[in-house]
C-alpha cells in the first residue's frame, strides 16, 4: 500500500507540474483538466479507499503548496474524492474508454460540489464552479477527454502503482 501511495504522489506531482507550467502556455487553453484528479481516481480505482485517500490527501497537500488556493482545499477535495472513487474497486469492470470517461466525469461533479461545500463553510476565499458557466463544462469535458489516454498511460506501470491486495 505505501508502494503504491508513494508512485501515485509521484505521478500526481509530476502531472500537478505539468498543469501549472506546460499548459498555462498553451494560448488557446484557457480551462486545464486536472490530471491531478484523475491520477488520484485511477489510483483509488485499483487499490481501494484507503490507498485513495491517502493518496489524495498527499497530493492533495502538494497541491495546496503550489497553488495559491487556501491551504487545505485541494487536500481535502482530493482526498474526498479518492475514497469515494475506491469505492468502486472491483465493483465496477475498467474497460478502455467509458469507465475512465464515467469516473473522472463523477470526480470532476464531486470536486465542484465539495468546492460549493467548502465556499459555505469557509466563505469566499475558496473558489467556486458555477455550473452555468462554460469554464466548469469546459473542465469537465476536457477531464473525461484525457481520462482514457491517462488511464491507458498509467495502466502501464500499474505494476507499481497497483498495491499487492
Amino acid at each position: 500500500m505505501i508502494r503504491s501511495i508513494v508512485w501515485t504522489v509521484i505521478f500526481g506531482t509530476a502531472a500537478g507540474i505539468l498543469q501549472s507550467t506546460v499548459l498555462d502556455y498553451i494560448p488557446f487553453l484557457k480551462v486545464k483538466p486536472d490530471l491531478v484528479l484523475c491520477i488520484v481516481v485511477f489510483s483509488a480505482y485499483v487499490n481501494g479507499t484507503m490507498t485513495g485517500q491517502v493518496s489524495g490527501f498527499f497530493t492533495g497537500l502538494l497541491l495546496d503548496f503550489f497553488s495559491a488556493a487556501p491551504l487545505g482545499m485541494h487536500t481535502f477535495i482530493k482526498t474526498v474524492t479518492g475514497a469515494l472513487a475506491g469505492i468502486f474497486k472491483g465493483a465496477l469492470f475498467l474497460d478502455l474508454f467509458f469507465m475512465p470517461v464515467i469516473l473522472c466525469t463523477l470526480a470532476t461533479i464531486v470536486q465542484a460540489l465539495l468546492r460549493l461545500v467548502l465556499n459555505l463553510v469557509v466563505g469566499a476565499s475558496v473558489p467556486i464552479y458555477s455550473f452555468t458557466s462554460s469554464v466548469f463544462w469546459i473542465e469537465l469535458g476536457l477531464n473525461a477527454l484525457c481520462a482514457p489516454f491517462l488511464f491507458l498511460l498509467l495502466k502501464n506501470f500499474k505494476p507499481i502503482i497497483a498495491g499487492r491486495g
